[in-house]
């Protein structure tokens, strides 16, 4: 199960803002491990630099200094729709128009067969959503459209998740689906009364490695355009419904717990989390512990409600990526084996409750529960923070198919079984949401079937549109 990229966008006169983007993105680089990129624009031209990797590895300090200019876009990536090599690392760049044009996409199409096929493209596996929303785009371009005409065009066909930042010659521009599935701030660079710049980012913790100040999040349907001469705002798109659909996934575990999202700290929410999940049931036990890094603040609020002292029982590797995310099943296995070690002397003999954020196949929380036994735990209680994960996701995070889905497929009595646990349980969608503090304002169709807006597949009953 993968999450899909983070972006970043800066016009900053002035500034060194490859530098900036550089520092964004590696405050993104949790959203996304496979690939990197860039594209500024220096007055005369676009240049795009990308590869796959981390960012520390594809840019080095020389590649920094030539991304000359004043307005910069960013991507790290984690692919849903198309090839995971090079070929498919953002930006997207199109020579339309007088200097052409970059594109960097957070989130998923649903639709790119039907776009694909009425333009008379053939999509293939070696294609992005992002290749063709970049080609679509174009073609408006090249007819003499606007590029902010050609978005307006092209987005009104488009069905999914898109977070987008855009760059043409002098101006960025933002974009946020008409569902809100995937989250995009803005922020401001310098003081209140003489503004820098602007920038915009996936998540907040990007805005304040580089000094900028929040302003707020995007609306659904909103594009955002920055240029020299400041930010202005328009409402693109018609909003899909009274209520946004942001993923409840950035609360359970994609986003970092310092991040803010509508209003709420991340790691507040997560510390409910637990708080919640020990309120539904009572155990006897020693110590309550969180699997690095999302499990930690809810077994803090675990621990707290329950009265269990909480302890560290894992160490965590902080060089290892993302297991959750990680690009196949022997790679997780083996991260899991990397990423974490044991604390046998806080571990052996104890009662445990170890609180993780979520179950999708079962086989790396398998994993980790044979480990806790073999440093000598006497009893392993599983406690989720997440109900349970039953249907695929085709709004930006690249799931398995149902039938791969462990929930969707066994009690938990019989995942408790497959897992080696003495106990397992899952917080409750209700409790999620009254974590979380919102109402109706989250897609939550992951845990219930219900998606909000159309899927590439026909589902059965339970799966359909809401």
């Amino acid at each position: 199960m993968k999450e899909a990229c983070g972006v970043v966008g800066i016009v900053a006169p002035g500034r060194d803002v490859s530098h900036l983007c550089y520092d964004a993105l590696y405050a993104l680089q949790h959203r996304g491990q496979e690939s990197a990129g860039m594209a500024t624009y220096n007055d005369h031209q676009i240049t795009v630099v990308k590869d796959n990797g981390l960012v520390s590895h594809v840019f080095a300090e020389t590649t920094l200094r030539a991304l000359a200019g004043s307005l910069v876009i960013g991507h790290t990536r984690y692919s849903t729709s198309g090839s995971a090599n090079w070929t498919a690392a953002q930006p997207v760049y199109r020579s339309a128009g007088t200097s052409g044009f970059a594109i960097a996409h957070n989130g998923n199409l649903t639709n790119t067969t039907a776009l694909a096929d009425a333009a008379g493209i053939q999509f293939t596996s070696m294609l992005s959503d992002s290749d063709l929303v970049a080609e679509l785009l174009a073609r408006q371009v090249e007819t003499g459209t606007t590029l902010t005409e050609a978005l307006l065009k092209v987005l009104t066909n488009v069905e999914g998740a898109f977070s987008m930042v855009i760059l043409e010659a002098g101006e960025v521009h933002a974009i946020r689906d008409p569902f809100g599935f995937r989250p995009l701030c803005l922020g401001r660079l310098g003081p209140a009364g003489a503004p820098e710049g602007w920038m915009i980012a996936s998540e907040s913790p990007a805005l304040d490695v580089v000094g900028a100040t929040f302003i707020r999040e995007l609306n659904p349907g909103e594009m955002v355009t920055i240029t020299k001469d400041g930010m202005s705002s328009v409402q693109l798109l018609e909003p899909a419904g009274a209520k946004q659909k942001l993923c409840i996934f950035e609360f359970v575990y994609f986003a970092r717990p310092d991040t803010y999202l509508m209003g709420h700290q991340v790691h507040t929410t997560r510390r409910r989390m637990g708080e919640l999940l020990a309120a539904q049931s009572k155990i006897d036990a020693d110590i309550v512990m969180g699997v690095p890094d999302s499990g930690i603040p809810a077994a803090e609020g675990y621990a707290k409600a329950s009265g269990i002292p909480f302890g560290y029982g894992l160490v965590k590797n902080r060089y290892i990526g993302r297991t959750f995310i990680s690009p196949d099943q022997d790679k997780r296995a083996a991260s899991v084996r990397r990423k974490l070690n044991p604390l046998r002397e806080n571990i052996e003999g104890q009662r445990l409750v170890v609180v993780d954020d979520s179950i999708v196949r079962g086989t790396t929380t398998r994993a980790l529960v044979k480990m806790l036994r073999d440093a000598g735990a006497s009893e392993v209680h599983l406690r989720i923070s997440s109900p349970p994960f039953m249907w695929p996701c085709y709004y930006g995070i690249d799931t398995p198919t149902r039938e791969d889905l462990l929930a969707a497929n066994h009690s938990v009595e019989e995942m408790n079984e497959f897992i080696g646990s003495d106990s397992l349980e899952f917080i409750t969608l209700e409790n999620l949401r009254s974590a979380i503090a919102l109402d109706g304002e989250c897609c939550d169709a992951c845990l219930t079937g219900r998606y909000p807006a159309p899927t590439p597949v026909v589902l059965g009953v339970a799966g359909r549109r809401w």
